[in-house]
């Protein structure tokens, strides 16, 4: 079982290894797809690797520890009334994520495959793509 997930730190959690916890209690394996935390806050998404009992297991630690939890597909959006295909997007995405049909030459979005890394939202020239932390 692979996810991934957006985690929300409040404050007083920052500076702790709260993830740390994850493999050595649960035998989770993670990914960090892109972080910004500060003494203030924290988000990080994660792509967690591991069976789903403890995953869960994992998840809940995490949320008695003040951690809010919610799946990545939430966060990263694509505006199709905004979208002109124009492509920009295409050649920067890093994990193939954005893609272009063949046949329409119309962008498809993958949410599975995106990380959230905000290349994207750089590049496009029309405010398409937004990500909601």
């Amino acid at each position: 079982m692979k996810k991934r997930v957006v985690l929300h730190f409040p404050k007083q959690q920052v500076d702790k290894p709260l993830i740390y916890r994850l493999v050595k209690d649960y035998d989770l394996e993670f990914n960090i797809l892109r972080a910004e935390v500060d003494s203030e806050e924290g988000v990080m998404v994660l792509e967690i690797k591991g069976s789903d009992e403890l995953y869960r297991k994992g998840m809940d630690y995490l949320r008695a520890e003040g951690l809010t939890i919610q799946p990545l597909s939430k966060d990263v959006t694509r505006d199709t009334d905004k979208c002109v295909d124009c492509t920009v997007c295409v050649s920067l995405c890093p994990t193939g994520a954005l893609t272009v049909d063949p046949d329409t030459r119309q962008v498809a979005f993958s949410q599975e495959k995106c990380i959230a890394c905000g290349v994207c939202i750089k590049c496009c020239p029309y405010g398409a793509m937004a990500i909601r932390f």
